[in-house]
């Protein structure tokens, strides 16, 4: 099997992104955005996935609404790349997760075929240092260019950031063990025999 690797580069007078991943890793983590609630939560997103992940996100306008599109759409096409055909992996998958009073649970296909949901539930107009709307807006352009199938939601909870970190933690989770290598499997999971 070849090594699931991949690194995106992505430059626009808006911004500048450069991510690596690698999907079968240890949950390795380097994460630069300038914004601290950001890189938290995709330092918990590779270390709860168990992929190594290097970020390096820079603006070139000064908005940061562009800097976190940018940085989930390149994290995304990144994961997309390293899956490749996706032959041999488990293909899908869902996990709960709890973070003290917040619950939240994601559920992923890894077929070729993009669609999400997404139920964040922030009550709160800005959580640290993002706004509500971007942290939205972070968790659709990933899951957009994920190019998969992906339902995230967030049960119940009273605390935001306890909710969008509950959240990504399912995600990378779910993730994590749709895309491992299932022995018994061979060649590509779909009765089309393509993805």
């Amino acid at each position: 099997m070849a090594p699931r690797k991949a690194s995106i580069k992505r430059n626009t007078k808006e911004t500048s992104v450069l991510v690596s991943v690698n999907l079968d890793g240890t949950g390795k983590t380097v994460i630069k955005t300038g914004i601290n609630f950001l890189d938290h939560l995709i330092v918990s997103f590779g270390k709860h996935g168990m992929m190594d992940l290097k970020v390096d996100a820079k603006s070139n306008d000064g908005i940061e609404h562009h800097l976190i599109e940018d940085t989930a759409i390149t994290i995304g096409q990144a994961i997309d790349k390293a899956l490749s055909s996706r032959s041999g992996i488990t293909r899908f998958s869902y996990a709960s997760v709890p973070m003290d009073e917040s619950l939240a649970e994601a559920s992923i296909d890894l077929v070729k075929r993009p669609f999400w949901k997404l139920t964040l539930s922030i009550k709160r107009n800005k959580i640290e240092d993002v706004s509500k709307e971007d942290l939205e807006h972070f968790f659709q352009s990933l899951l957009q260019n994920l190019n998969s199938c992906i339902h995230l939601t967030v049960k119940y909870g009273d605390n935001d950031h306890h909710k969008v970190e509950a959240a990504i933690k399912s995600l990378a989770v779910a993730l994590r063990n749709a895309s491992l290598l299932d022995k018994k499997q061979k060649g590509i999971p779909s009765t089309k025999g393509s993805m």
